[in-house]
């Protein structure tokens, strides 16, 4: 759910000149909340806000629900208010992500190899390649905005430029459900009738600290040289960014294969709570999800991290590496159970022990838990060399398979029940 400001003037015909003009931004608009839209039709034209929970924050809002000021990241409890007759729906993460996969993979990919998908919903496409057959960039553009809509129920916008940067400039102009062509000649003209936040990256301090130096505009950011840029932010690569931004430079590359770092879950409860059981149930639904996604991805992960968010706003994370890269819940959970337990003093964490009773009051009030995996490596590319444990196990094994096999045997499973029976539809046990 994009915020960045747009201009009711930027969203007009800059002339038909597509030299130069191979890079495509493709933005869905309102994904999560059209997306619910698309396999509920008895939304439409109602106000959907994604996000439920008097302690949760809006993460997508229809552009219906936008009408009455209702935005990303802002309390449920206060979408609520604004919006009392709005139709409230938990986030369904994986059900986004597995949409946004296929149109990547089946629209997107079928034009071009060189994608660079930034999120869950909008990438960069080079499509220098493709011209031959295409002939035209906005041909592409709109023929992606026309699969996406026939196929999947929701609406994209392009934006068609000679870089990164002005495509997805573009593309925020022309939303909702349109495409943006700017020539490369007015690139800069385009640019400079942006206010300073229409740029990608500048966000509220930096904004201010131009406003310090009488800086309002895109178009006062260009009449700064780069001496006097270095000198209101304090660094001259950021000096460097700004002046080529102001003038609709980019020389960023569209780079196809973008490395996942990690992949986490969390959840903020109802209400804060010392109950070990309720914060290991999270934990352990979070080592579900991300194991799923691991799976899912083709990834395995190295190092597992517990997240905890207490009464009073503070947080606190703990790390672990393990000795075999996995992709199975069943593997993951104990080590966050453990790392709970020595976040808060509850174990003998050093010596190697985890006998705390699952009944054991927490010390601390509890807010938000979570996990991540993150040191991720392709799974099929991945050694795992097998425990002494493993090897003795599997030599006594009556079907020459080791818990750690079966356990993952069995969760494989859990991804094809869900798969055909809904995400609900069965949940790892611990």
């Amino acid at each position: 759910m994009s915020t960045a400001p747009r201009l009711a003037a930027a969203k007009r015909d800059w002339g038909h000149d597509e030299t130069g003009c191979t890079v495509l931004h493709i933005d869905m608009d309102a994904f999560y909340a059209s997306l619910e839209v698309a396999r509920h039709p008895e939304l439409t034209g109602r106000p959907v806000i994604i996000g439920t929970g008097p302690r949760s924050v809006v993460s997508a809002a229809s552009y219906e629900a936008r009408r009455y000021g209702i935005n990303s990241a802002m309390p449920s409890a206060r979408a609520r208010q604004l919006c009392p007759d709005g139709v409230f729906l938990p986030v369904d993460m994986r059900y986004y992500r597995e949409i946004s996969h296929t149109i990547m993979t089946e629209v997107f990919h079928a034009v071009t190899d060189r994608v660079e998908q930034v999120s869950v919903d909008e990438g960069y496409m080079d499509v220098s390649g493709a011209l031959l057959a295409w002939e035209r960039p906005t041909a592409i553009g709109a023929w992606i905005r026309e699969q996406v809509e026939r196929r999947f129920h929701v609406t994209c916008s392009v934006g068609v430029a000679a870089n990164k940067l002005v495509a997805k400039m573009a593309s925020t102009n022309a939303k909702p459900n349109g495409m943006l062509l700017i020539p490369a000649a007015r690139s800069a003209e385009f640019v400079q009738m942006m206010p300073l936040r229409g740029i990608p990256g500048i966000g509220p301090s930096l904004e201010r600290r131009l406003n310090a130096w009488g800086v309002d505009s895109v178009a006062d950011l260009a009449a700064m040289s780069p001496e006097a840029l270095e000198r209101a932010t304090g660094s001259r690569a950021a000096a460097r960014g700004l002046w080529m931004a102001s003038r609709g430079l980019d020389d960023r590359v569209v780079t196809p294969v973008r490395v996942e770092k990690s992949i986490g879950s969390e959840e903020t409860l109802l209400e804060d709570t010392t109950d070990q059981r309720t914060v290991r149930r999270l934990l352990r639904e979070a080592c579900d999800e991300v194991a799923s996604s691991l799976r899912r991805r083709g990834f395995v992960a190295r190092t597992v991290t517990v997240k905890l968010r207490f009464a009073d706003l503070s947080y606190r994370t703990r790390s672990h590496t393990l000795e075999r890269p996995t992709d199975a819940a069943g593997v993951l959970y104990p080590e966050c159970v453990r790392l709970l337990h020595g976040m808060l003093g509850m174990n003998g964490e050093t010596a190697g022990r985890d006998d705390v009773s699952p009944d054991a009051p927490l010390p601390k009030l509890i807010r938000l838990a979570g996990m991540s995996a993150s040191g991720l490596a392709p799974a099929e590319a991945t050694a795992v060399q097998p425990s002494l444990d493993d090897m003795l196990e599997e030599t006594d094994s009556t079907d020459s398979r080791t818990a750690g096999e079966r356990r993952r045997r069995a969760e494989a499973a859990l991804d094809a029940v869900r798969e055909r029976f809904g995400n609900r539809a069965v949940r790892f046990g611990a």
